[in-house]
């Protein structure tokens, strides 16, 4: 059955979708917020989402960077936004369709339908494999190497190290980390990634990899270039 992750902060829309698909047979979860939706991004796995642009929390914008980051599971924006420069951008930014309101249902899923046969046509993705100087990890497996020996992190190093390598260029705050990583939201005095980067720092120190990853003083931290 068709998994289809309803992200619209307006109730009754949420429920007249949720009901039309449902009758039609798909298998729907709704959200009435950005951060909902991520959260239930994270939990479970769906082949399709709606997401509208002005909702609560998490926008709709920053929630397809954020599913565009580890997922091309088709997006489809609802929006009230008529402009062609909004849906140029949107489109460019990871949405794969997008559909004004007011709308017909039997448009909607009509637009649905186009989505999941471009994505059942699509080739299937090889596994997911990083690498950054004597690093390696296979996003996949889980398994991070050092110079082709086995390091156990856990669980939230792991992200924290999956984070730098997609990204070994960009500096990440320690906001931006914990975000990412424990997908919740951050506090100043939070000393979580300091103390997580020092654990990682420790067991990378015998394989003299330790200063890969660099503290930008003021900012955050970054893989050295």
């Amino acid at each position: 059955m068709t998994r289809v992750l309803i992200v619209e902060d307006d109730a009754t829309i949420n429920s007249l979708i949720y009901e039309y698909l449902t009758e039609k047979d798909f298998d729907c979860r709704q959200a009435f917020s950005g951060t909902e939706g991520r959260l239930l991004f994270d939990m479970e796995k769906f082949d399709l989402i709606l997401l509208d642009l002005m909702i609560p929390g998490l926008s709709g914008e920053e929630l397809i960077a954020y599913i565009r980051s580890s997922s091309q599971v088709p997006v489809i924006v609802l929006s009230a936004k008529t402009a062609l420069e909004d849906k140029v951008n949107l489109l460019s930014t990871g949405a794969d369709d997008y559909l004004t309101k007011p709308f017909e249902l039997e448009e909607l899923l009509a637009r649905i339908q186009v989505q999941l046969r471009h994505k059942a046509a699509a080739p299937s993705p090889a596994p997911s494999s990083l690498r950054y100087k004597d690093w390696e990890l296979d996003e996949q497996a889980r398994n991070f190497l050092v110079k082709g020996e086995r390091i156990d992190l856990t669980a939230h190093e792991l992200g924290i190290i999956t984070l730098l390598m997609k990204y070994p260029k960009k500096v990440f705050t320690k906001q931006e980390i914990f975000e990412s990583v424990w997908n919740q939201d951050y506090f100043v005095e939070d000393k979580t990634i300091n103390v997580h980067i020092s654990n990682i720092r420790s067991k990378l120190k015998d394989t003299a990899t330790d200063a890969y990853i660099q503290t930008v003083w003021g900012i955050g931290f970054k893989l050295k270039d």
